[in-house]
């Protein structure tokens, strides 16, 4: 039987720096692969992807392996940041990271990698696989289902997830023993591929902006946005409003410029006992006489759930208990215990 052929994609990172190391050790030949897919500085920041790319170059060296580098910029800027920049223009609070493993590493890198002779992919989330189901990691505090319920289930057939039964401590702890040069790294907590700039800062730089007004629960303007685009369902900071209580944002209208706030905690525009979901993505089909689960943000609250399924791609979830919501745009994820279902966009 000939050595199987995966692909690792190597970001540079401590995680899939273990993930090509594990596989080398089940006897797999593996093939590192940076996928350059944002270049351009932002701002006063400056894009880290040479750095990354460096690490991933020291690491593929030290473990001996071919480093191939797959250059996404063009289909990145257009499936991720043109989608995600259209997604707050119309006013909804998009999550790139789940774009990005839809289209990007579970699509155009898998793609790219069965063209080029892989068997299978391997990246270094904390996610179980099958080869045909998705399911959460054994550590619950990294678990990053939550971003890949959209991933493509042709692609999945052919996916390995190394780091799917490890604790992050341990992913630490043993790559310091093994003194990988990746070891030590610190993690990227900012937009998928861009590297540690925040979204307002990276919106700043790609979006058409102006001042508006702040409106309260009287319709009374008590103060000035810097763009609507900035703010999203809940948020409290960066609207400078002095004095009493702390304003909450409970809406926007992007028509009229204006931002929506209130001090109660308590207002409708933050609970709810049902949510409608457009864009649905079924890795499994949930069933409407069993009770599911459903997580609206990552590692967020389990809740208990009715589903209604529609034939357009659409679904409603309704619940027993009003749940603390979040902002359209925003996926809302489905499980059965362990086992990933799917989901959809929230769209009220």
């Amino acid at each position: 039987m000939s050595q199987k052929v995966v692909f690792v994609g190597l970001s540079g990172g401590v995680d899939s720096s273990l993930t090509a190391y594990l596989l080398l050790q089940q006897g797999y030949k593996v093939v590192g692969v940076y996928m350059k897919n944002w270049t351009q500085d932002i701002g006063l920041y400056q894009c880290p992807w040479r750095e990354d790319y460096l690490a991933a170059k020291q690491l593929a060296t030290f473990l001996n392996i071919k480093l191939l580098v797959f250059d996404f910029q063009t289909e990145y800027k257009d499936l991720v940041v043109d989608y995600m920049l259209e997604e707050y223009t119309q006013g909804r609070t998009p999550n790139p990271d789940i774009r990005c493993n839809q289209t990007v590493k579970f699509d155009l890198f898998f793609k790219a990698s069965m063209k080029a002779g892989a068997d299978l992919i391997a990246t270094g989330h904390y996610a179980k696989t099958d080869h045909e189901n998705l399911y959460k990691a054994t550590d619950q505090t990294k678990d990053q289902t939550y971003f890949l319920y959209r991933v493509p289930k042709e692609s999945l057939k052919k996916t390995l997830f190394p780091l799917g039964k490890m604790l992050k401590r341990e992913v630490r702890q043993l790559a310091s023993q093994l003194n990988l040069p990746t070891a030590q790294r610190a993690e990227s907590m900012g937009l998928c591929f861009v590297g540690s700039v925040g979204m307002v800062n990276f919106l700043k730089n790609y979006a058409q902006t102006q001042p508006g007004d702040i409106i309260n629960d009287q319709g009374q303007i008590i103060g000035q946005h810097q763009g609507a685009i900035f703010y999203t369902l809940g948020q409290r900071h960066g609207l400078n409003i002095g004095g009493g209580l702390p304003y909450y944002v409970t809406g926007k209208n992007m028509t009229k410029n204006q931002v929506y706030v209130s001090q109660n905690l308590n207002h409708p525009k933050f609970w709810a006992t049902s949510l409608k979901l457009r864009l649905t993505h079924w890795l499994v089909k949930p069933q409407k006489n069993l009770i599911h689960q459903v997580r609206i943000r990552h590692l967020g609250a389990l809740y208990p759930l009715q589903i209604n399924l529609s034939s357009n791609q659409s679904a409603e979830l309704r619940f027993k208990q009003p749940i603390k919501t979040t902002a359209q745009g925003q996926s809302a994820v489905l499980y059965q215990d362990n086992l990933v279902l799917g989901g959809g966009i929230i769209a009220y």
